[in-house]
């Protein structure tokens, strides 16, 4: 196959990419803007592989997209280019509502005019896959609410069922993309599916995000921001194993399903700062712990307070299932950003130095 990914030049796309160049004989056409979030650094593994192309476009321009699909015929599209992070959303709306919603709707028109032009076979043979987030479902009963009970696997999960409810103008904008692709399918009848994943972690991942966040300032003695309480509830998904079920998705998933992906990692967002504290008290001890870093901060306006997935679908009808434990992918990670400092640095530079967004 000949599959072009966007935005996969970053976090979760360049996995994609290096997972399909690394264990499959399929080509990658990348298409990336390469904003602040998306870095070729992530690539160099596999950017001298002849069945790997990069083309620096932006998804909002419909010409440009003309030309991709023009020239390289792909079999399939795997739609990654999001602005991803909820602070920044806040901070700023307008970046989301163009990239993840006019550059959505712009790719599938650019998409549907290629695919319209194709044989019968091969039309019966395209995807176009449309990876998105379980924060458009908005949140979940969190055990605080449940008359001060020990959390219990009893309380509900994220389905492919539960309606949308999105808080945040990102959560909202993603949302507004899903809706956008499965009425192409209804409407048009591009043949299209879409999953929705929880939080990701592991290598490659902008140091905006809570996890990478923390590793940076723990190393550096700075303090480690915690919203609120700390006890906001997120499933846990590693990239990599993210990487796997995207391709199976792609590649014998059914037309106008949904598949929910998930770690099977409910973890508080305060228990996650604390281990990343006692691992890096192993692997980089100092005097006293890393935990004495840790701060609280106001809060998130909007904050969602618990999401967890419920990936049965994605075990049984696809027969995936996550390969890393948290603990496993957790230290993976960890270990990753210590032998990558440079990568780290050049990441940030110009662009962003971990402030708070989103206040």
């Amino acid at each position: 196959m000949k599959i072009l990914v966007t935005g996969g030049a970053g976090f979760i796309g360049s996995a994609v990419v290096r997972h399909i160049i690394k264990n499959t004989q399929d080509s990658v056409i990348n298409v990336d803007k390469l904003t602040y979030a998306g870095n070729l650094e992530s690539l160099v593994s596999v950017d001298k592989n002849e069945r790997y192309v990069f083309e620096q476009v932006d998804i909002c321009d419909r010409a440009e997209l003309d030309r991709v699909f023009a020239h390289y015929q792909p079999d399939a599209v795997m739609h990654l280019a999001a602005e991803s992070h909820v602070d920044r959303s806040i901070t700023g709306p307008s970046d989301f509502i163009q990239t993840n919603i006019v550059g959505t709707y712009t790719l599938l028109e650019s998409t549907r005019e290629y695919w319209n032009g194709l044989s019968e076979q091969a039309k019966k043979a395209f995807r176009f896959h449309h990876i998105s987030t379980d924060e458009v479902y908005g949140d979940l009963p969190h055990p605080d609410d449940q008359d001060g009970q020990i959390y219990n696997h009893k309380l509900p999960l994220f389905t492919e069922e539960t309606s949308y409810g999105p808080s945040s103008p990102y959560s909202a904008s993603k949302a507004s993309s899903d809706h956008l692709v499965r009425a192409w399918l209804r409407t048009y009848g591009l043949p299209t599916i879409v999953t929705n994943c929880s939080n990701n972690y592991g290598p490659y991942h902008f140091p905006e995000k809570l996890i990478p966040l923390v590793i940076l300032n723990a190393l550096e003695g700075k303090p480690l921001p915690i919203y609120g309480k700390g006890d906001q509830i997120r499933d846990w998904l590693f990239v990599e194993d993210h990487a796997r079920a995207l391709y199976k998705v792609v590649t014998v998933g059914n037309v106008g399903e949904t598949y929910n992906i998930g770690g099977h990692n409910e973890k508080q967002n305060l228990e996650v700062v604390k281990t990343i504290c006692s691992i890096l008290d192993v692997l980089v001890p100092k005097e006293t712990p890393y935990s004495k870093q840790i701060t609280y901060v106001t809060d998130r306006p909007g904050h969602d307070r618990r999401y967890a997935i419920d990936a049965t679908k994605m075990s049984d009808e696809l027969n995936w299932q996550p390969e890393e434990t948290f603990e496993t992918g957790l230290r993976k990670t960890i270990e990753w950003y210590l032998a990558n400092q440079e990568w780290c640095q050049h990441v940030q530079d110009g662009t962003y130095q971990r402030e708070r967004l989103g206040i």
